[in-house]
């Protein structure tokens, strides 16, 4: 027995019943050999981190574009904090820690620079529209390359994690489910965080109920809601909230909403932000072969519209790769003699 198969071993007797065991898996879309140390989902998880789009979300926009101080928190740092609070669930709930920490670090691969605001412009650019969840999916299948290999081959389950980390969707394994509560409350809380930092909002602006339910400090909130769905879904068939924490975290997301991912002050930049991908896109949309050679030599074998491979390729971008690519374009540069 092999490393890996101790694992599998040690997933089955360890684990919840309705956690998801790494040899269940529904496997990948093209068939490899397993590996005899790590699981699946372990392999996942290793392929996520060494790719290029994980590498990139150091220098994307979570709220604050292009913050000075170095506190702020990035694309990065905020999957690195969902990834923590999931593993904290996923161990208390006896589920599969591999497959959870694969879906985190997944789950916005495919975010725009700008955050929010970049996913907005493109999808009003894009006829087919743009979302940043099927973009992570469209990242480890098809933009990321490995050795030549197109796609990352991720397994069913971490696929189905990232596609359905957002909005109604509800996954099928309750890793999934996992990731979905702890991307929330990840960025409810760190938001909090950050505009208290950048004096958007102060502590004491917060709803009093809401900081009675769930606590004054970043991290007691934190706590109560990581306690609270540990005692309403253990040996559940669901991962659940109870409906005073729910609602209560709820009400804080829509005041983080009218007072901070909709506020003039946070977002004084976002007409210039919009202005930059929106030109970007019609450069690029009057003339594809202006795109990167090599960016055009992943589509050559595959039918694509143009306006997806443009969105591919901003969608790719850092926040200050975007800036410097569109001064590069659009402004003259000084005269200089040689």
């Amino acid at each position: 027995m092999n490393i890996r198969e101790q694992t599998e071993e040690w997933e089955e007797i360890r684990l919840s019943k309705y956690a998801t065991l790494s040899k269940n898996s529904k496997g990948r879309k093209t068939y490899e050999e397993k590996c005899t140390i790590r699981t699946d989902f372990m392999r996942d998880r290793d392929r996520i981190i060494h790719s290029k789009s994980f590498r990139r979300l150091k220098h994307k926009t979570q709220v604050f574009i292009a913050p000075e101080g170095d506190h702020f928190r990035t694309r990065l740092t905020h999957t690195l904090e969902v990834s923590q609070i999931a593993r904290t669930l996923a161990r208390a709930l006896r589920l599969n820690e591999d497959l959870v920490e694969a879906i985190s670090l997944g789950h916005d691969l495919g975010h725009t620079p700008f955050g929010h605001t970049g996913e907005k412009v493109l999808n009003s650019l894009n006829p087919h529209g743009f979302d940043h969840s099927k973009q992570s999916i469209r990242v480890v299948d098809f933009l990321e390359h490995k050795e030549n290999k197109i796609g990352l081959n991720l397994t069913y389950e971490v696929r189905e994690g990232i596609i359905k980390h957002s909005g109604n969707n509800l996954s099928n394994t309750l890793e999934g489910q996992v990731v979905k509560y702890a991307d929330r409350i990840a960025y409810i809380n760190h938001d909090i965080d950050d505009a208290i930092r950048a004096d958007i909002i102060k502590n004491e602006d917060l709803p009093e109920d809401c900081v009675v339910i769930l606590g004054r400090t970043h991290g007691i909130r934190i706590n109560t809601m990581i306690i609270d769905i540990i005692n309403n879904s253990m040996d559940e068939k669901y991962i659940l909230m109870s409906e005073e924490i729910d609602k209560a975290t709820n009400k804080l997301r829509d005041f983080m909403f009218e007072n901070v991912y909709l506020n003039k002050s946070a977002k004084s930049e976002e007409e210039k932000t919009e202005y930059i991908i929106t030109e970007l896109f019609n450069y690029y949309l009057k003339d594809l072969e202006k795109l990167p050679k090599e960016h055009l030599k992943i589509y050559e074998h595959v039918d694509s519209e143009k306006e997806d491979i443009i969105c591919d390729y901003i969608a790719g971008m850092t926040d200050r790769y975007v800036v410097n690519l569109f001064t590069n374009n659009f402004l003259p540069k000084p005269w200089e003699k040689f």
